[in-house]
């Protein structure tokens, strides 16, 4: 058994799928039960469970083998740091004394040690931690979600403005959640010593001209890129409706993927969907 937190969200559910085209038996750790009917019409078995409730969490995981670890985002008028960093240290302890035999977590390109990048720096603190605990944890870190563009096609749809929080020539890899949930199963399914740290990304770097394409090409209209200069960042985000302190994190990590600070030298997994494939079926 294979228990999936997050399992209702992008990656969750295309873990889960993946596992069940695998013939794998899956739980779906989700905190409303009505948001796993359709995983649970495809064979999964649904839990409902807040992920800050270490017993019931902890009784949830103690039933399957291996489990897939996906810390869930915060509401942006929070302190998302702060919350995050909450749903991080509940996960751990449920962990404690659970009898998994591996955990595989999603992780990003760029992790690193410090405070107040967002997720740069959370998950690598739960990275950190996972890798001092007794059981075995792969990580997979991945890249730009291909899904935080697709988020954008009513405003491009209707404007033909696509707006970037990147330079529009800046290559950058991105990846599409099903291609995340592919990989996290299949080290999920993978020996115990498949551990430590992978990078996942698509077949290729995009720009965002490259999304606008994508756009204009399933839309049939011209689809401009407009640039959000760095030091607008904060302001950006505040209007989007952000605290003040997680506005400052999201333009912390934002930065240090401008500044080629999220980037690395090793070999990464790919996944096979291209962008453009992915823009046209997020629209149909």
């Amino acid at each position: 058994m294979h228990i999936i937190l997050g399992g209702t969200g992008q990656v969750g559910s295309a873990t889960a799928r993946a596992l069940l085209d695998k013939g794998e038996t899956v739980t779906v750790v989700t905190r409303n039960r009505d948001n796993g009917a359709e995983l649970a019409g495809a064979g999964a078995r649904v839990a409902e469970a807040d992920i800050r409730d270490v017993a019931a969490l902890r009784d949830i995981l103690a039933s399957g083998r291996r489990a897939f670890l996906l810390t869930p985002p915060a509401d942006p008028a929070s302190d998302t740091d702060t919350e995050e960093r909450r749903n991080v240290d509940a996960i751990l302890s449920a962990l404690q004394g659970s009898g998994l035999e591996k955990v595989v977590a999603a992780s990003t390109f760029g992790a690193f040690r410090g405070h107040r990048c967002g997720d740069l720096t959370v998950l690598h603190a739960f990275e950190t931690a996972l890798a001092s605990q007794p059981i075995p944890a792969a990580i997979n870190r991945g890249g730009y979600y291909m899904s935080n563009w697709a988020g954008m096609a009513d405003q491009v749809r209707q404007s033909g403005i696509l707006p970037s929080f990147f330079p529009a020539n800046l290559r950058l890899p991105m990846v599409a959640p099903g291609d995340l949930g592919k990989a996290a199963a299949r080290r999920l399914m993978s020996s115990t010593e498949d551990i430590g740290i992978q990078h996942v990304e698509g077949p290729e770097r995009y720009t965002a001209h490259d999304v606008a394409a994508a756009f204009a090409k399933v839309l049939g209209r011209t689809v401009k890129v407009e640039e959000i200069p760095p030091a607008e960042l904060e302001e950006t985000f505040r209007n989007f409706g952000f605290s003040d302190a997680a506005a400052a994190s999201y333009a912390c990590m934002t930065r240090r993927l401008i500044d080629g600070k999220t980037d690395t030298d090793e070999r990464p997994s790919r996944g096979r969907t291209r962008l453009e494939d992915y823009v046209a079926a997020s629209l149909a």
